[in-house]
């Protein structure tokens, strides 16, 4: 069930995929603006089960609040006798993703996250990066919000981006012989990066569709 506010109020239902009430409109919203989905499991569809998880509810809301800086999500689970309230908001936005997964996941951090950003008329991305003194390497990737676990363009642009900027720097500073050079997994030792980006016509690759496929990605976020 979808309900729209802007100055009126609009509202429709769709019941196993066919329209069960159509787009209306049923009255004022006053001060009012947004929109609200409300979803109710269909027993006849999800067969197994219609218990969810309320840690896996809550990880991902938590991703959305943190790959869209100053939104505040809160996230309720009504079903026990006791109410289970979360509160997400993180103002650092994908700063506080590095920050949270390195406090959970590895040993001392060995400076500040670093953040970049750029945006043209359709497109915008955002990186965040953070070395630590462990081998561990995490790099998770975002496109329009959605996970791209399998990568894709846009990390194919960090990848190159940063290795080369590290064996350009080793190289003019003498750290580097003439005949030595990082290799890409070298440069990512002991990294935990974010990369978040948002376009308007996004092409996933593969039948799961977790790849990021628009070349332009790659270029934008290669020379950021």
């Amino acid at each position: 069930q979808r309900q729209m506010c802007i100055r009126d109020r609009y509202t429709e239902r769709f019941e196993r995929g066919k329209v069960a009430r159509p787009f209306l409109h049923v009255g004022s919203c006053g001060e009012k603006h947004g929109l609200y989905v409300r979803f109710m499991p269909d027993s006849e569809i999800f067969t197994e089960t219609i218990e969810f998880d309320y840690n896996t509810i809550l990880n991902r809301m938590r991703e959305q609040a943190f790959l869209n800086a100053g939104i505040k999500i809160t996230v309720t689970d009504a079903r026990g006798e006791e109410l289970i309230t979360n509160e997400l908001y993180y103002e650092g936005g994908v700063r506080s993703f590095v920050e949270h997964l390195n406090a959970i996941k590895h040993g001392e951090v060995l400076h500040n996250v670093i953040y970049m950003e750029s945006e043209t008329d359709d497109k915008s991305a955002e990186i965040a990066i953070q070395y630590n003194d462990s081998y561990n390497e995490t790099l998770m990737s975002f496109a329009n919000n959605i996970v791209t676990p399998e990568g894709g363009m846009h990390e194919t642009g960090f990848k190159a981006a940063l290795t080369r900027v590290l064996n350009d720097y080793g190289k003019k500073y003498k750290l580097l012989k003439d005949d030595e050079s990082f290799k890409g997994e070298d440069a990512r030792e002991g990294l935990t990066a974010i990369i978040s980006v948002k376009l308007q016509e996004a092409q996933f690759e593969g039948q799961t569709k977790t790849k990021l496929g628009n070349s332009d990605m790659r270029a934008l976020v290669d020379a950021m």
